[in-house]
């Protein structure tokens, strides 16, 4: 048999189709026959031609995965490893190895021990070089149950590393400790750290021999820092400084020198306070200014100032996007005052420059540092950078421009609310990038577009006087523009003007409908990206343009999207969809009702499918089709279930990697985000599908992408909400427990998740997420006796940096009043969550776990912290006294905490930041309320406080909660404020802060009843400030209804003094006044 199937296998690689598929049906015939197995083995070991001793093993390998059941323990046995010269076959007898390892652990295959043993440790460089192979590929199959042997492995490892002769030897070598690294225990500790310097030199030895070896091989870095980071704590200067000389090397390939950088990249978000600790900021930094400035070949652009690039800036296989990368990471992971003191040397230095691309790099450099470290440019160079971009957008270089507008659209997205106050300086230089839309260069006008929606959108009315203006642009562009991507851009950039515009945007509503309806029903592949941006365009104006103006449309929307979907699959487009029946449902919920089946089972789809996700294959698989399972024999049912089985377990060994693509991440994440808000705005009607797509959504949470992890967390929460909501409306006992269940489900998930999630951004989502929960469902969500406790020591937990996500790996001292500003948020959102437990259950339950809390935010009080630490402290505690004040036993928890409250809330009243006054002049207004007579004694020393306070203070939303404070301390108790004093000195509020109206206007009605005279002399501001209030779209019914009670009771009773305060009123307030005193 054996000469006949070579016979055949030899006719497979004939170029003549013809003998090919006669060759293949004979195969198949002889694979029926139970010998398949010994002749493949002789075929293996006697072909004097390689390729058909490849083929074989190849074959024998499928066999082996689909029919380990049915060959007999001799023929196992008969596996060995032959003595092979050619690397490919080789390669193809390691991986029928590595299968079988699958199968048999390595104790109970001695033969495959004894010549791993003998190969590895051979005086014969070829039989080493053989038996890395070999080992490598066993144990990638199956690192675990070759545990046991660690200790020996690494003992040969670190010989193996000291053969620098042979580099195919160091490569296995180090690809076969990456393996194992994650398995490694305590045990094995020493022996690994002892090894890293060899790996070092090993690499370099590679980089001589193999560059895109030496590049697969460097993954040991990361891998080391990813699992066990304590291992290489001791050598990351040396790994840091390796990276810096491999990333900085030109004479290198791009794919190692971006390798090298990307591991520095990688350590600094795991590992920065061990960066900064070693003092490797700077030779960092040193490293990779001249890699970020480098100028392009002659003739060449780099790929960001390339005609045709997208803009986004996403692309970073090349070493100068690694190096902003580098940056970007270091903003987001270190405390901006550590790194600023640092970078900006380097920074200006470029930026004062004579080269465009050193110009180039110092922009570029200032645009990444904005999302990390906001808070430091918004409150401390706001003025100065945003002089140095607007100077740069009139650069002489092209290069230089475009950096500057790609910093400007930085800073408008990150630097909120601060760089809106620039608007009248901003939005001419940004209109005349748009003035010569089709002269101009399409990939310098999207950087331009870029900038300009950035900044437009968070400017909210400030928009009004450029309306006319921008949308004459963008409404001619989409008509006489003959470009496809500047139409793209013009109908995303009227999303950006809707955000800030909204109902200012009616009288253009009409127009921008018609313009974008050819987009819509487009059927072409070349107008997608327009029409996917026309959707997400309908989608903001659904939310911003009012729902009296959008819902006529909303259910030719919802066809539109069914239709699209029906007729079109790909994923952005669908992703666009999902996005408009989101928005739709928070106009026009009653126009998805009929249609939910279709829109959830495509979301559902969506989730399920394993579209876009490439497997790559390590080698060809020629003959995956000359073994379907179609063998004639009948063999027990069980039998084929487990070779099924064991089917889909193996096939993965062949899979090197996975690779996603954006669009179908970006449509799973959509897909997430619209179901659960989709679930709570149509209530009752979701019901029948809130199981399944729970269930569905749930899935999700391991997901690879931290982005669909996040928008799944998310979604948990909001069919949580959208539960509670229904049993609100509906209080059965079967809504009810349906609540309950999904609580017990969603609510641990969330605890865990949390501790043990390695990305911030995710662990920040679930908290908001679980916030929002608390929020909405209160004390049902502490019906499980377990739960405050859970939650509470979450929240502990994160304030106490013990998180996986927040670098808590002890090795080093921690820097508790400088952190990066993303840690610092993490934290005010699990801070975020304490007042709202203290809202959802009663005091005395809650505070033995806000005893544990309150120190630690009492601790970012202090001066030395940053004025966000400052300003979440100190609003934290007023939030926290406020929710104190309206549940059963907060008086008394209130009282007990107001001598450790009160001098921290003073000392607060006297901080140089007027957001941190703000919230100090808060919380002591509601520990006066709350804590009630415990604090009068206190009431001379905060009026005293607040006296001063007012002679010099000129922030307005300051002086707005200094009023409600005092009017928090009236209501509390009357008699011990001296009215007719405050009378002369306390300004009435300025309607600045509207949540606090409530506030002062309850507080002058129930001082009308007490001291009516007081209030007559006060006539004039109170009927002032009321017709503000009511002309004021903000203000709750609540306040309404006080304020027209009031002012009717002064109508009544002092009609001369009430008609002279009303007759200098601008007519719509007159009006307002009326119809409220009337309606009352």
């Amino acid at each position: 048999m054996t000469v006949e199937l070579e016979q055949i296998l030899l006719q497979l690689m004939e170029p003549d189709n013809a003998v090919i598929q006669q060759a293949t049906a004979q195969l198949k015939q002889t694979f029926k026959d139970p010998a398949i197995i010994p002749a493949l083995c002789a075929v293996m070991s006697g072909s004097q031609n390689p390729q058909i001793r490849q083929s074989a093993s190849v074959m024998l390998r499928l066999r082996v995965k689909k029919h380990w059941k049915k060959i007999s323990p001799s023929d196992r046995e008969r596996f060995a490893f032959m003595q092979e010269t050619e690397h490919t076959v080789q390669h193809s007898l390691s991986q029928l190895c590595a299968v079988m390892v699958k199968h048999e652990t390595p104790d109970r295959w001695p033969t495959l021990m004894q010549l791993l043993s003998q190969s590895t440790k051979s005086s014969n460089p070829h039989d080493r070089q053989v038996g890395l192979l070999l080992l490598n590929k066993v144990i990638q199959s199956n690192p675990e149950a070759f545990k046991p042997h660690f200790c020996q492995l690494l003992q040969l490892f670190s010989t193996v590393l000291q053969d620098h002769s042979n580099p195919t030897t160091l490569y296995y070598c180090i690809l076969t400790l990456t393996a194992i690294t994650i398995y490694t225990g305590s045990e094995e500790m020493n022996q690994m750290r002892s090894i890293i310097p060899s790996v070092i030199i090993a690499l370099k030895h590679l980089i001589m021999a193999n560059q895109d070896q030496a590049s697969e091989a460097m993954e040991v870095f990361n891998e080391l820092m990813e699992s066990e980071v304590s291992i290489i704590i001791p050598y990351v200067a040396d790994i840091v400084r390796f990276c810096i000389e491999v990333g900085s090397d030109t004479t290198l390939s791009n794919s190692l020198r971006v390798k090298a950088l990307s591991s520095i990249a990688f350590l600094i978000k795991l590992k920065s306070k061990t960066v900064l600790k070693q003092k490797l900021l700077n030779p960092i930094l040193q490293a990779i200014f001249p890699v970020l400035t480098a100028a392009p070949p002659p003739g060449e652009q780099d790929p960001e100032d390339e005609e045709n690039d997208s803009g986004d800036g996403t692309d970073s296989d090349n070493p100068k996007q690694c190096a902003i990368q580098i940056i970007d990471t270091m903003a987001l992971h270190m405390p901006p005052e550590k790194l600023f003191q640092q970078l900006m040397p380097f920074t200006r230095t470029c930026l004062v420059s004579e080269d465009p691309y050193q110009r180039k790099g110092g922009l570029l450099c200032l645009a990444v540092l904005a999302e990390g470290c906001a808070d430091h440019m918004r409150t401390k160079m706001l003025s100065s950078v945003l002089q140095t971009v607007c100077q740069s957008l009139s650069d002489s270089n092209q290069v230089v421009r475009s950096a500057a507008l790609f910093a400007l659209g930085q800073f408008s997205e990150h630097l909120q609310p601060e760089i809106s106050q620039y608007c009248a300086e901003l939005m001419p230089l940004l209109l005349g990038y748009l003035s010569s839309l089709n002269q101009a260069k399409v990939g310098h006008v999207t950087k331009a577009f870029y900038a300009l929606e950035n900044f437009m959108e968070n400017i909210g009315s400030d928009i009004e006087p450029y309306l006319p203006t921008l949308m004459d642009t963008m409404l001619s562009a989409l008509i006489n523009t003959e470009k496809l991507k500047i139409k793209e851009l013009a109908v995303s950039a009227i999303g950006a003007i809707a955000n800030a515009a909204k109902e200012l945007l009616v009288p253009y509503f009409t127009s921008i409908i018609e313009s974008l309806k050819g987009f819509l029903t487009a059927t072409t592949e070349e107008m997608r990206s327009v029409q996917s941006q026309s959707l997400d365009t309908l989608s903001v104006l659904a939310r911003t343009i009012g729902k009296d103006v959008f819902s006529p449309l909303a259910a030719e929307c919802v066809q539109l999207g069914l239709n699209l979907t029906d007729t079109i699959d790909d994923p952005d487009l669908k992703r666009c969809t999902y996005s408009l029946y989101s928005a739709i449902s928070t106009v026009s919920p009653e126009s998805l009702t009929p249609h939910l089946t279709a829109i959830t089972t495509v979301m559902l789809l969506a989730l399920k499918s394993d579209e876009g996700i490439t497997a790559h294959i390590e080698e060809d698989k020629t003959f995956v089709l000359l073994d379907d399972d179609d063998d004639d024999d009948n063999d027990e049912e069980t039998d084929e279930e487990v070779d099924l089985e064991q089917d889909t377990e193996t096939d993965v060994h062949d899979v090197t990697g996975f690779s996603v693509e954006n669009a179908y991440i970006d449509e799973k994440e959509n897909a997430c985000d619209a179901l659960g808000e989709i679930a709570y705005n149509t209530g009752t009607a979701f019901q029948s599908f809130l199981e399944s797509c729970f269930q569905q959504v749930y899935e999700m949470r391991d997901f690879p992408h931290e982005d669909v992890r996040r928008a799944a967390f998310g979604a948990m929460g909001q069919f949580c909400r959208a539960q509670h909501k229904v049993w609100k409306e509906n209080p059965t006992e079967v809504n009810h427990q349906a609540l309950l269940k999904l609580l017990d489900v969603v609510l641990p998930c969330f605890v865990e998740t949390v501790q043990t999630e390695p990305e911030r951004q995710v662990v920040m989502g679930i908290l908001e997420s679980m916030n929002n929960v608390i929020k909405s469902c209160k004390e049902e969500v502490f019906r499980n006796p377990l739960r405050l406790k859970e939650i509470s020591y979450v929240i502990r937990d994160v304030l106490k940096k013990k998180t996986v996500c927040q670098d808590a790996g002890g090795d080093e001292a921690d820097d508790e009043d400088q952190q990066a500003e993303y840690d610092a948020m993490l934290q005010e959102f699990a801070g975020d969550g304490i007042p709202l437990l203290a809202s959802s259950v009663p005091a005395d339950k809650f505070a033995p776990f806000l005893n544990d809390l309150l120190p630690l935010i009492i601790s970012k009080a202090k001066s030395s912290c940053t004025v966000a630490d400052r300003s979440f402290s100190l609003g934290t505690i007023g939030e926290v006294l406020h929710a104190l004040g309206s549940v059963s036993g907060g008086r008394g928890v209130a009282g007990r905490l107001s001598n450790r409250l009160l001098p921290v809330l003073v000392a607060g009243v006297k901080d140089s930041d007027p957001e941190v006054r703000n919230n100090s002049v808060f919380g002591l207004g509601c520990l006066a309320q709350a804590a009630g007579p415990i604090v009068v004694s206190d009431y001379p020393m905060m009026l005293s406080v607040f006296s001063n306070l007012l002679a010099k203070e000129s922030n307005l939303l300051v002086i707005d909660n200094l009023c409600a404070a005092i009017c928090r301390m009236i209501m509390s108790n009357v008699a011990a404020v001296p009215l007719e004093q405050l009378n002369k000195r306390i300004p009435l509020h300025t309607s600045m802060d509207l949540d606090e109206n409530k506030t002062v206007f309850r507080c002058l009605a129930m001082l009308y009843t007490h001291s009516p005279a007081l209030i007559v002399n006060l006539m004039k501001p109170i009927v002032a400030a009321s017709g503000h209030v009511l002309c004021s779209k903000s203000t709750d019914k609540e306040t309404q209804n006080t304020l027209a009670v009031l002012m009717k009771e002064m109508a009544q009773h002092h009609p001369a003094d009430f008609q002279a305060a009303v007759i200098s009123l601008p007519a719509e307030q007159k009006a307002e006044l009326s119809a409220a005193i009337s309606a009352s």
